[in-house]
């Protein structure tokens, strides 16, 4: 099965009460993406995929969802996870999101 098509089967929801959002197939919990929100970001700290199910584009489908999400809601991201980091190294469409600090420490 390809990437593109397991993608567009994935559906990707997020779970508040869990801090992360969650990616199913056929209604079954494959993947999720854990993180932390405060007032002006959204940190993503850890991604799981089911063995069964990597390399699949489970991954990239939480993801991109997260970041398009973060993106309508005025988030900037901070992203702690590997996975999130190489991610969005390869999608530069997505970099404007990355979190950059605006406090500087002067002498």
């Amino acid at each position: 099965m390809s990437d593109a098509s397991t993608t567009a089967e994935v559906e990707v929801t997020d779970n508040p009460g869990k801090d992360r959002y969650e990616a199913r197939l056929d209604g079954n919990l494959v993947g999720f993406a854990q993180y932390i929100r405060t007032d002006e970001l959204i940190a993503f700290v850890h991604t799981e995929v089911e063995r069964a199910y990597e390399g699949r584009g489970v991954g990239s489908a939480l993801v991109r969802a997260s970041l398009d999400a973060a993106r309508a809601d005025g988030f900037a991201v901070l992203a702690v996870c590997p996975f999130y980091t190489a991610w969005i190294g390869r999608h530069r469409e997505y970099q404007d999101l990355l979190y950059s600090s605006k406090s500087r420490v002067t002498d």
